[in-house]
């Protein structure tokens, strides 16, 4: 689990710059492998600049972060229907 409010940037893999910023990260001890052996499908970057790898798609961690953002700004504002 990752404190939303920490994460800076969600990126994809694919390009060069971001296997650098990975490589980078590993040889400085702030990489976090989180995809339980499966293929990195995103990289997330934090706040403490520690990179973490997902198997998860860029865009449902950024679904899934919007959601959680506009559920905790409505229950903020008492607009959360618990019914």
């Amino acid at each position: 689990m990752v404190a939303a409010s920490r994460v800076v940037a969600i990126l994809t893999p694919g390009s060069a710059p971001m296997k650098r910023l990975k490589d980078e990260a590993r040889k400085a001890s702030r990489l976090i492998d989180a995809t339980q052996g499966k293929r990195t499908r995103s990289i997330i970057v934090t706040d403490s600049n520690h990179v973490i790898l997902s198997a998860f798609m860029a865009e449902t961690i950024g679904q899934r972060l919007c959601a959680a953002g506009s559920a905790k700004g409505a229950a903020g504002q008492g607009k959360i229907d618990k019914g």
